[in-house]
């Protein structure tokens, strides 16, 4: 039997970035990636400009809703990416952990959100390829 490897995407508020992620990883690793998502302070709501983001790349994320953190995720992860949540985010020693520094797109405009977009969408890419590489 063999196990997905499970892709944890966290920041601070699951408003924006991480959702993104959470989306394209879903997208690109469809039956060979699990993915979750999740923020050390979730906000209520996806930022609406994130969701007007993703809908032109033909994602659908207006249904999501921002999780809260827990440890028990953490520990079933593979890999756990982090932006921008820092100590917040809790740390297990025996998980892989990759940072990415990625601009938060809470306030910021339609064009700004689309470059970081297309920043996480590259890095999506490349780690469901690096993990689902024989």
């Amino acid at each position: 039997m063999t196990t997905r490897p499970l892709i944890l995407f966290l920041c601070v508020h699951n408003a924006g970035r991480s959702q993104m992620a959470a989306a394209f990883a879903r997208r690109d690793g469809v039956g060979s990636v699990d993915v979750w998502s999740a923020g050390s302070s979730p906000s209520d709501r996806l930022h609406p400009v994130v969701v007007e983001a993703m809908r032109e790349v033909g994602l659908d994320i207006s249904s999501e809703v921002p999780r809260v953190l827990s440890d028990d995720v953490v520990r079933r992860a593979s890999v756990v990416v982090t932006m921008g949540c820092g100590d917040a985010c809790p740390y297990f020693p025996d998980k892989r952990y990759v940072d990415w520094e990625l601009d938060d797109p809470a306030g910021k405009c339609l064009e700004d959100v689309r470059s970081i977009r297309d920043e996480i969408e590259r890095r999506v890419r490349a780690l469901v390829v690096e993990l689902t590489s024989p």
